[in-house]
């Protein structure tokens, strides 16, 4: 979902929209950091070039913060992924930032139908393409036995992690997460072996970052994510 092009109006205010949903649904913290990254969207974002550059004192006049606050938003909106740093300030420079804007979605999915069906059905359509194009034709590999889901205590953290990955896009995970095994590593490293070199190689160029970020939620000591194959 990009918001450019023909119906670029309309992909935009989707995107607000299914901010503000998600938000409504939320506890007052998650309100109140939903609305102001949807202040700087609407007052700073540059949608087509996906940058958004202001620094943390012009965010705290707007949010009628302090700094400290706003760094400590930033940082929040950084570990969820709905914010990247596409480029560090430096020098006196700030930096240039852009929108996660496949993450926002995955986050603010199971609260679309508080909009409406024609909203679902609308956002649904291609919302679960890969991070960086459109997967190749490729028959998904047979998914190993489930129960290895419910042993926590042998596989660590991969249990909760794989039952996010299912939650948020059940044929991403079945074609490309569900044939992953996890082998023991080092601490604060989440080791995961695919069935094939091509299999690890896809994950990795296109899907990592979302592995990467499943981990983190699941378990905050992971720091690493590792794929490789058989």
């Amino acid at each position: 979902m990009r918001p450019v092009g023909r119906q670029a109006a309309a992909r935009k205010y989707d995107l607000l929209s299914a901010m503000m949903a998600h938000a409504l649904a939320g506890d007052p913290h998650r309100q109140r950091l939903v609305l102001r990254l949807m202040a700087l969207i609407t007052t700073r974002y540059n949608w087509q070039r996906d940058e958004l550059t202001m620094g943390q004192r012009e965010m705290a006049r707007l949010w009628c913060v302090d700094e400290r606050t706003v760094k400590r938003d930033m940082a929040r909106l950084r570990e969820a992924g709905w914010i990247v740093v596409k480029r560090q300030g430096a020098r006196g420079r700030v930096s240039v930032l852009g929108l996660g804007v496949e993450r926002i979605l995955l986050d603010t999915r199971p609260d679309w139908s508080n909009i409406g069906e024609d909203f679902t059905a609308r956002m649904g359509e291609g919302a679960e393409t890969p991070e960086d194009g459109d997967p190749p034709n490729v028959v998904p590999f047979r998914r190993p036995d489930e129960t290895s889901e419910h042993d926590a205590t042998k596989h660590g953290p991969w249990p909760l992690i794989r039952a996010r990955l299912r939650d948020e896009d059940p044929a991403l995970f079945d074609a490309w997460f569900a044939p992953l095994s996890p082998e023991e590593g080092q601490g604060g490293v989440l080791h995961l072996v695919a069935p094939s070199r091509f299999h690890a190689t896809y994950v990795r160029t296109h899907l990592l970052g979302r592995l990467q970020m499943a981990a983190r939620r699941s378990d905050p000591t992971l720091g690493e994510v590792r794929v490789t194959s058989v």
